[in-house]
């Protein structure tokens, strides 16, 4: 089964989504391949770093209110194992951290590559909108840092990247993440791994009775 999943990369329920995908798939016994599409929640230019609670509070009415969504979200993803920090994490456009996985995607490293995006956005303080901290992301998960900034200074993947964003919005997807099973079902949001694993094995079933 063919799992596609629209996500950005400083969505923190895309992280927690994420992680429930998998703890999901450790208990489901069939076949898979995830493959990781983009999506901008906010695709506005971020000319330098700016602590996220900062832009979350512009949004979202207050310092009071923007914390508040981040101690939610941090105590749901702490039952999953993740860790937060919102007090260190920096806003960031994340056109080319999109850029970087269909990249790693390439080279069979796509899940490492997500996963270290998130942990570094999300818990490490880390700029994910720059070229240079992008690079030695990649280089943490055993690809070329120095291929990978070369890669990323060039146009490689914009025309994709931008393809996959507008296909997003065809498909009508306006949040996430959204998990697309089999080219046919969505299921919208973080849901709880028991969930993920009762949708995987209902759409595993009328798969295998063709309907």
């Amino acid at each position: 089964m063919e799992i596609d999943i629209y996500a950005d990369l400083v969505c923190p329920w895309c992280y927690l989504g994420k992680r429930r995908l998998e703890q999901a798939l450790a208990s489901y016994d069939g076949v898979v391949t995830v493959r990781y599409r983009p999506f901008q929640l906010d695709p506005s230019p971020v000319p330098e770093p700016l602590p996220l609670l900062d832009t979350l509070a512009a949004k979202f009415g207050g310092r009071g209110r923007a914390q508040q969504m981040a101690d939610q979200v941090a105590r749901a993803a702490a039952g999953a194992g993740i860790e937060f920090d919102f007090d260190r994490a920096l806003a960031a456009n994340t056109f080319d951290a999109h850029r970087l996985v269909a990249w790693a995607t390439e080279h069979g490293r796509a899940g490492e590559t997500v996963e270290a995006l998130h942990r570094s956005h999300f818990r490490d303080g880390i700029d994910i909108g720059a070229r240079p901290a992008l690079a030695a992301i990649a280089g943490e998960v055993g690809l070329d840092a120095t291929a990978a900034h070369a890669f990323l200074e060039s146009d490689g993947q914009v025309a994709q990247v931008h393809t996959e964003l507008a296909a997003a919005r065809e498909l009508g997807i306006t949040s996430v993440p959204t998990f697309v099973l089999a080219g046919r079902y969505a299921v919208t949001g973080a849901q709880e791994s028991p969930t993920l694993l009762a949708a995987l094995t209902e759409v595993r079933r009328q798969l295998t009775a063709g309907t």
